[in-house]
């Protein structure tokens, strides 16, 4: 018994991250002129920003800014895309 507890302290399993890519992205492209995405990613400041350029353009901008975001982030690695955005938290592009 003992031995197994001490190939465990030896073999860690790695930490599940808790990586948010598939439902900002999504969100980005669905509903990209909501700022969901942002929100999502605990981005607030940049979410009501987002919230009142869409208010002023009529969502137009933020409705081809959010489809561009979420191909970007669709398009990053899961590793890459954790690291920058909910890691480093790149609010922007």
């Amino acid at each position: 018994m003992e031995n197994s507890k001490q190939e465990q302290w030896n073999n860690p399993q790695p930490v599940r991250q808790d990586n948010k890519k598939l439902p900002a992205g999504l969100l980005a492209i669905l509903l990209g002129s909501l700022g969901i995405h942002k929100f999502l990613l605990g981005y607030t400041t940049e979410g009501i920003i987002w919230l009142v350029i869409s208010i002023c353009t009529c969502g137009t901008v933020t409705t081809l800014l959010g489809l561009i975001e979420g191909i970007i982030y669709l398009t990053k690695s899961d590793e890459e895309f954790y690291q920058t955005y909910q890691v480093n938290k790149k609010g922007w592009f």
